[in-house]
């Protein structure tokens, strides 16, 4: 039986575990973290990801946990006016599979517990995927657990390590390629529904829009509590952290970003009793994420800004892009070329729509005001179609 191995835990590794041994592999997970901890607050799931899901066999139980939004609302910040309602309420109809809304340690539970069922995967948590190479005969690689170095064997590498992946490095990607702050810092928190009143667990994303920021709110675990991401134009000093997602937010700087905003909008940002900070980096779209018996997925081949909510959506593409193309050709390094050939394109495309996305959501003055306009013009039919080639792929 072939073996891979994969360096992180997160979605998309988890996802490609599930896919690559329905296709036969053994799979060995290294995650450098002691447990899966409960860290990070929403995602949301469109039909592009949750359609691979259900084909995995994990849709079902992932269901149980997530909320299905009736519609997104795009709302002008400074008063609440509606600009546009998108109706989601046929979005399995129109996509051929639902949207969905989960809090990320419940997708990654849920993935966790059925890769764990499976006799050919094995989680190894507190081990870091340090050094590899390969030859003609498969991939090795050198972990690291507390003071003691392991090595391991396998007949392919998948880099699933995130932003600061140690497997993009061993491919060549390191310091030429280092990833850049991306002028932007999402602010994140969860806080009970009925800290919000009667209707804020009402399943539908409100997004709203204005100057250098936008707020998002939407519920999670049944509408029990709701989630918020504020993202505002801010100066970063530093390094991405090694846990972004542990970052105290600067409130003040947050409050200045939503001073002129609607009574409701800034009744949101006061709400919680603590946002967590988490700088948004990126990098540029790379035409190749396979070196050899090597290749990259999800955060380590492309990060991505979160306005169009894809990140977990393309590391869940990329895990079914390639298991399938692994279990339809032996030679692995064809088989890892064609996975990028698939993916690199698609998910490229995808990094520069967000960044183009994040400059329409944060305009200002008269720019903003002809957006405005022209979302109103387009209405939510034709502004809907915008994302078919996201959401039906």
């Amino acid at each position: 039986m072939r073996r891979a191995l994969i360096a992180g835990a997160g979605i998309g590794g988890l996802t490609a575990a599930l896919a690559l041994a329905e296709g036969g592999f053994d799979v060995a997970i290294f995650e450098r973290a002691a447990a899966l901890e409960e860290f990070g607050a929403g995602l949301q799931l469109s039909p592009n990801c949750t359609r691979i899901l259900g084909r995995l066999g994990v849709l079902d139980e992932i269901e149980k946990l997530a909320t299905a939004p009736r519609a997104i609302r795009l709302l002008r910040g400074r008063d609440d006016a509606e600009l546009v309602h998108l109706n989601l309420l046929d979005a399995e109809a129109r996509w051929g599979a639902p949207y969905l809304m989960i809090h990320r340690a419940d997708l990654q539970g849920a993935l966790a517990r059925a890769a764990m069922k499976l006799p050919n995967v094995e989680l190894r948590l507190g081990q870091e995927v340090g050094g590899a190479s390969e030859d003609a005969e498969g991939v090795a690689v050198g972990l690291k657990r507390g003071g003691l170095s392991l090595r391991e064997t396998g007949d392919v590498l998948i880099g699933a390590d995130g932003l600061r992946s140690k497997v993009r490095e061993r491919m060549g990607l390191g310091e030429l390629d280092a990833a850049r702050f991306s002028g932007r810092v999402a602010f994140r928190a969860t806080i009970p529904a009925a800290a919000l009143g009667a209707s804020a667990g009402a399943p539908v994303v409100e997004l709203r829009l204005g100057p250098r920021a936008h707020l998002v709110k939407y519920p999670l675990r049944g509408g029990s509590v709701v989630n918020l991401i504020a993202v505002i134009e801010s100066g970063w000093r530093g390094e991405h952290p090694d846990h972004p997602w542990d970052g105290l937010a600067d409130r003040p700087a947050l409050t200045r970003a939503f001073a002129d905003w609607s009574k409701e909008a800034r009744a949101l940002i006061d709400a919680p009793e603590t946002w967590r900070a988490w700088p948004l980096f990126v990098r540029d779209p790379i035409a190749n994420y396979a070196l050899g018996r090597m290749a990259l997925l999800g955060d380590a081949a492309h990060p991505m800004v979160p306005f169009l909510a894809q990140g977990a959506a393309q590391a869940i593409e990329d895990a079914g892009s390639l298991a399938r193309r692994l279990s339809e050709t032996p030679d692995i390094t064809a088989a890892l070329a064609a996975y990028s050939r698939d993916r690199a394109p698609r998910a490229g495309r995808v990094q520069r729509e967000a960044l183009a996305q994040a400059r329409i959501y944060h305009m200002s003055g008269p720019m903003a005001f002809a957006r405005d306009l022209t979302m109103r013009a387009l209405g939510a039919e034709r502004l809907q179609a915008r994302y078919d080639w996201i959401y039906a792929a």
